[in-house]
Protein backbone atom coordinates (compact mmCIF):
# COMPACT_ATOMS: atom_id res chain seq x y z
CA UNK A 1 0.00 0.00 0.00
CA UNK A 2 2.20 3.33 -1.22
CA UNK A 3 -1.05 5.84 -1.02
CA UNK A 4 -4.41 6.66 0.98
CA UNK A 5 -6.94 9.10 0.64
CA UNK A 6 -6.00 12.16 2.52
CA UNK A 7 -9.34 12.24 4.75
CA UNK A 8 -8.44 8.69 6.04
CA UNK A 9 -4.59 8.86 7.02
CA UNK A 10 -5.74 12.23 8.71
CA UNK A 11 -8.44 9.40 10.53
CA UNK A 12 -5.93 6.84 10.84
CA UNK A 13 -3.39 9.01 12.05
CA UNK A 14 -5.84 9.96 14.73
CA UNK A 15 -5.80 14.10 14.23
CA UNK A 16 -9.31 13.75 14.09
CA UNK A 17 -11.98 11.58 15.48
CA UNK A 18 -14.01 10.80 12.47
CA UNK A 19 -12.92 10.43 9.38
CA UNK A 20 -16.35 13.02 8.31
CA UNK A 21 -14.18 15.59 10.64
CA UNK A 22 -11.41 15.30 8.46
CA UNK A 23 -12.64 15.94 5.40
CA UNK A 24 -14.77 18.92 7.19
CA UNK A 25 -11.19 20.30 7.97
CA UNK A 26 -10.27 19.39 4.77
CA UNK A 27 -12.91 21.28 2.66
CA UNK A 28 -12.26 24.40 5.00
CA UNK A 29 -8.59 24.67 4.04
CA UNK A 30 -7.04 23.90 7.29
CA UNK A 31 -5.10 20.99 5.39
CA UNK A 32 -2.43 21.69 2.61
CA UNK A 33 -0.26 18.93 1.18
CA UNK A 34 2.84 19.58 -0.56
CA UNK A 35 1.97 23.59 -0.34
CA UNK A 36 -1.28 22.85 -2.06
CA UNK A 37 -5.09 23.01 -0.60
CA UNK A 38 -6.35 19.96 -1.27
CA UNK A 39 -9.48 17.87 -1.08
CA UNK A 40 -10.60 14.94 0.77
CA UNK A 41 -9.76 12.47 -1.96
CA UNK A 42 -6.20 13.67 -2.77
CA UNK A 43 -3.86 10.95 -2.30
CA UNK A 44 -1.29 10.90 0.24
CA UNK A 45 2.03 9.24 -0.65
CA UNK A 46 5.53 8.34 1.32
CA UNK A 47 7.70 11.50 1.90
CA UNK A 48 5.05 13.79 1.07
CA UNK A 49 4.88 17.07 3.45
CA UNK A 50 1.54 18.11 5.24
CA UNK A 51 0.40 21.43 7.60
CA UNK A 52 -2.18 20.83 8.81
CA UNK A 53 -4.13 23.79 11.27
CA UNK A 54 -6.18 22.75 14.26
CA UNK A 55 -6.08 26.29 16.14
CA UNK A 56 -4.69 27.62 17.67
CA UNK A 57 -1.43 25.29 16.32
CA UNK A 58 -0.02 24.38 13.35
CA UNK A 59 1.63 21.09 12.48
CA UNK A 60 4.26 20.19 10.41
CA UNK A 61 4.31 16.47 9.21
CA UNK A 62 5.99 14.29 6.88
CA UNK A 63 4.58 11.45 5.75
CA UNK A 64 6.32 7.65 6.97
CA UNK A 65 3.88 5.75 6.51
CA UNK A 66 0.29 4.64 5.57
CA UNK A 67 -1.86 2.33 7.56
CA UNK A 68 -5.09 0.71 5.82
CA UNK A 69 -6.74 0.90 9.23
CA UNK A 70 -6.68 3.43 11.85
CA UNK A 71 -3.78 2.49 14.48
CA UNK A 72 -3.41 2.64 18.14
CA UNK A 73 -2.13 5.95 19.72
CA UNK A 74 1.18 4.49 20.36
CA UNK A 75 1.63 3.61 17.01
CA UNK A 76 1.00 6.92 15.42
CA UNK A 77 4.50 7.87 15.19
CA UNK A 78 5.12 5.29 13.09
CA UNK A 79 2.95 6.76 10.22
CA UNK A 80 4.31 10.55 10.26
CA UNK A 81 7.40 12.86 11.55
CA UNK A 82 7.10 16.16 12.92
CA UNK A 83 9.74 19.15 12.35
CA UNK A 84 11.19 19.63 15.12
CA UNK A 85 10.66 23.89 14.18
CA UNK A 86 7.16 23.16 14.75
CA UNK A 87 7.04 21.44 17.88
CA UNK A 88 9.00 24.21 19.10
CA UNK A 89 6.47 26.71 17.85
CA UNK A 90 3.77 24.93 19.68
CA UNK A 91 5.01 24.66 22.98
CA UNK A 92 6.17 27.96 22.80
CA UNK A 93 2.47 28.87 21.65
CA UNK A 94 0.93 26.47 24.66
CA UNK A 95 3.49 28.52 26.79
CA UNK A 96 2.35 32.03 25.76
CA UNK A 97 -1.92 30.75 26.63
CA UNK A 98 -0.39 29.45 29.39
CA UNK A 99 1.02 32.71 30.93
CA UNK A 100 -1.46 34.89 29.11
CA UNK A 101 -3.14 37.70 30.78
CA UNK A 102 -6.37 36.25 31.12
CA UNK A 103 -6.40 33.30 33.51
CA UNK A 104 -8.34 30.89 35.62
CA UNK A 105 -7.49 32.43 39.83
CA UNK A 106 -9.52 30.14 42.12
CA UNK A 107 -8.91 32.85 44.67
CA UNK A 108 -11.17 35.21 42.24
CA UNK A 109 -13.69 32.54 41.72
CA UNK A 110 -15.48 32.37 38.01
CA UNK A 111 -14.00 34.06 35.39
CA UNK A 112 -17.01 36.28 33.68
CA UNK A 113 -18.61 36.14 30.24
CA UNK A 114 -16.34 38.56 28.79
CA UNK A 115 -13.05 37.12 30.06
CA UNK A 116 -14.12 33.90 29.04
CA UNK A 117 -14.38 35.09 25.78
CA UNK A 118 -11.19 36.58 25.47
CA UNK A 119 -9.49 33.27 26.63
CA UNK A 120 -11.15 31.37 23.83
CA UNK A 121 -10.74 33.94 21.17
CA UNK A 122 -6.93 33.85 22.45
CA UNK A 123 -6.67 30.07 22.11
CA UNK A 124 -8.42 30.20 18.61
CA UNK A 125 -6.10 32.76 17.37
CA UNK A 126 -2.91 32.12 14.87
Amino acid sequence: MDEQRLDKWLWCTRFYKTRGLAAGAVKQGRVTLNGVRAKPARHVQIADDIVLRRPPFEYHLQVVGISKQRVTASKTGELYVETVESQQKRASLAQSIDNSAVSEDPRYGKLSKKDRRERDKLKRSL
